[in-house]
């Protein structure tokens, strides 16, 4: 049986010591429920009091009291879910949690939250809320009932298992259909985009599964959203609830190390390849509801998916990213853009005529007129982008900088604003995009921020640089003239670090510019890995220097999985269940990736993670910087590299009983002044330059005394 249900806090502070900081009822009795003999210890088994979690629990409490704002960093096994949750509920307010993936999303509301709930005992109302990709459209799903759109008798036979499903399903999240991956051709055919939807015009609109969705949220005390969701209703892309933020008393911000960067992409703008196509697709599929249309619109529907393909085929000369200016450059790269415009100009006006008599025709002509827009806005505006040679300058300056973690906090705050964008393209194999990022979005989640006039708290492992928030809080506009400075909170992790890991620092590598690293690397790990018997991962900072590096350790005694072999749950279901397995992977196995216990016991690191000068984005980013008189290297770069290289290490020790040795490569770590600021920023692992040291690690179960750092 559960405990009694508590009833929600009010927002009211008990009397306190003139001398002492007065504890809100909302914080104490987050603290109780979270502490020994409390409510989640008698209804959850196994759950373990930690002090650290209660403290987290407190301050996420006095900022939903108070609806302030909060920066907590909070080590790996904290508990931070728990943290935020309880007070959450205890509040009885409208929270939003957002999370950094659907994946994590799915996991908060169906394993997390109803644990807590229940063992709270609180009756509040909780809804899960997606983007409308995630939602099946019937009237997308009748319309492709029936077109020659099918490349295989699988896919046809995928299709049909849709179209069963949804005849039984409640939610219509997609989510539910396991064997349906995430980049299934099906998926655009079976869902709605926001220029596609047809509103409340649609036939199947009392039906719809998104807007029940919303309807659910609504009524909701506690939604559980993702980033992706969240920024773009901040952004008005009409994604899934601006209606509900005005309502929400408190936002807690999961995995909030990603929201810069994301919310870059969700105010700016971006025109790509597949909606272009679809469009021309649809209005063919709508000519058979309007059976006189065909004659009109089949041409130029097909010219402009010709021009797409023209246009793709014209920019394979280009590297594969670049700015608009570097578009520019290609005469023949301009006159595919012409000719797309030219496309979408004669598209529009052969739709037009038939828009009253269909709302599909309705809404091709509006998404014509909006690709046209965008099409425009993206050759006409100008960039603040720097030349390439001139970037490459600014990287070299990676090896010159000297910089400490006090001179990371003080250029963040002197840092001044620019409201610049860049344009710039991506190509991938058979499409592109051309986007417009801004430099800074500070100043929009700053105006969000203060519009909504609630609680927000963003809490992540790894937010802190040196110990310091400076860098994230200018990011997200928290350090604004006339409001008082978030508060802050940096929560360890529990674990015991002297004993349950190892730091080893190899000595005689050259510097990682030189030819043969990758080869000297390797060679110094591989005693590491005969030690550990596998059980690694090898994270690299660029995809080339990991495929060396898989030619190197291929004849290994150890399974070997490198990245791009499978998909990425696939090849990390194959390394547990090898037991010794060696996996090679990149920038996106630093985060979001969880092997706990004996499976992994090694996490090598080749380079510090400096981004590549290869992003049209962060390039500008950087010239921005020089030009409002900051230090690019101090500002960005540094501060950046040391939030990746926490979230790799991160994935060494997940729980009080792992043990493991973090193997970090690259010389400039002794070298350059700057490597003090990376190790500082590190949980306090006993560091060695000697590999007898991790063969002794690995030969006890137990940790023996605790090794000094050696020079």
């Amino acid at each position: 049986m559960h405990a009694q249900a508590p009833s929600p806090i009010e927002s009211t502070r008990d009397a306190a010591p003139d001398d002492a900081r007065p504890v809100s009822r909302l914080a104490q009795a987050s603290r109780e429920a979270l502490a020994e003999g409390g409510e989640l210890a008698r209804n959850i088994p196994s759950f373990a009091s930690r002090p650290a979690q209660q403290d987290l629990a407190a301050a996420v409490a006095e900022a939903v009291d108070h609806r302030g704002t909060l920066l907590a960093e909070a080590g790996t096994g904290t508990g931070k879910t728990f943290a935020y949750l309880v007070p959450a509920l205890l509040s009885g307010k409208k929270t939003i949690v957002s999370t950094g993936t659907r994946a994590l999303q799915d996991q908060l509301y169906h394993r997390d939250l109803p644990r807590v709930r229940d063992a709270l005992g609180v009756g509040l109302k909780t809804a899960l809320l997606k983007g409308r990709a995630n939602y099946l459209c019937h009237y997308r799903m009748r319309q492709a009932q029936g077109e020659p759109k099918f490349t295989s008798r699988e896919m046809a036979a995928q299709f049909q298992r849709i179209v069963a499903w949804s005849g039984r399903t409640r939610m219509g999240d997609l989510a539910e259909l396991d064997a349906l991956p995430d980049d299934s051709p099906l998926l655009p055919m079976v869902t709605s985009t926001a220029e596609n939807c047809l509103g409340s015009e649609c036939p199947f609109f009392n039906d719809c599964f998104v807007v029940q969705a919303r309807q659910r949220a609504q009524a909701a005390d506690l939604v559980v959203v993702n980033h992706h969701l969240l920024l773009a209703d901040l952004a008005l892309k009409q994604e899934g609830f601006g209606e509900i933020l005005p309502g929400a008393q408190a936002f807690v911000v999961d995995e909030a190390h990603q929201l810069p960067e994301l919310a870059a992409q969700f105010f700016g703008e971006a025109l790509s390849a597949r909606p272009l196509v679809e469009l021309a697709r649809d209005a063919l599929t709508e000519c058979r509801q309007v059976p006189s249309a065909l004659a009109a619109v089949q041409d130029p529907a097909r010219g402009l998916e010709q021009s797409v393909r023209a246009l793709r085929a014209a920019m394979d000369e280009l590297p594969v990213r670049g700015t608009r200016r570097r578009a520019a450059e290609e005469p023949t790269v301009e006159q595919a853009f012409d000719g797309l415009e030219d496309a979408l100009r004669a598209f529009h006006a052969a739709v037009l005529p038939f828009a009253s008599a269909s709302p599909g025709f309705d809404a091709c002509a509006a998404r014509a007129v909006e690709f046209e827009g965008r099409l425009k806005r993206w050759r006409d505006d100008s960039t603040h982008s720097q030349d390439e040679d001139e970037f490459a300058e600014d990287f070299a300056e990676v090896d010159s900088q000297e910089a400490s973690a006090d001179d990371v906090g003080a250029g963040a705050k002197k840092k001044p604003k620019d409201d610049g964008s860049v344009l710039w393209y991506e190509l991938t194999a058979r499409g592109f995009r051309l986007s417009r990022t801004p430099l800074d979005v500070a100043g929009p989640l700053a105006q969000h921020r203060a519009r909504s006039q609630a609680a927000w708290i963003f809490t992540s492992a790894t937010l802190a640089v040196g110990g310091r928030f400076e860098h994230f809080a200018i990011k997200l506009g928290l350090y604004l003239k006339g409001e008082d400075p978030p508060h802050t909170l940096l929560v360890p992790s529990p674990f015991d670090w002297e004993t349950q890991a190892l730091c080893y620092m190899p000595r005689g590598l050259p510097d990682p510019t030189v030819r043969n690293y990758n080869e000297s690397m390797v060679e110094k790990i591989r005693p590491v890995l005969e030690a550990s018997g596998g059980r690694a991962f090898v994270l690299f900072a660029s995809h080339r220097a990991l495929r060396e590096a898989a030619e190197l350790l291929k004849d290994g005694p150890w399974p070997l999985f490198v990245q791009g072999e499978a998909p990425r749950p696939v090849l990390l279901d194959r390394f547990r269940a090898s037991g010794n397995g060696v996996l090679l992977g990149a920038a996106s196995f630093r985060e979001g990736v969880d092997v706990a216990g004996d499976a992994l016991s090694v996490v090598v690191i080749d380079k510090l993670p400096f981004a590549a000068p290869d992003d049209p984005v962060f390039e500008a980013r950087l010239d921005a910087i020089r030009r409002n008189g900051g230090n690019p290297f101090r500002d960005e770069q540094l501060p950046q590299a040391v939030i990746a290289l926490k979230q790799g290490a991160g994935r060494l020790i997940r729980n009080e009983s792992d043990r493991g040795v973090l193997v970090l490569c690259d010389p400039r770590l002794t070298s350059k002044t700057y490597g003090s600021v990376f190790l500082n920023s590190l949980p306090p692992l006993p560091k060695t330059r000697h590999v007898e040291d991790v063969g002794a690690f690995f030969a006890t179960e137990t940790a023996a005394t605790p090794l000094e750092s050696t020079p």
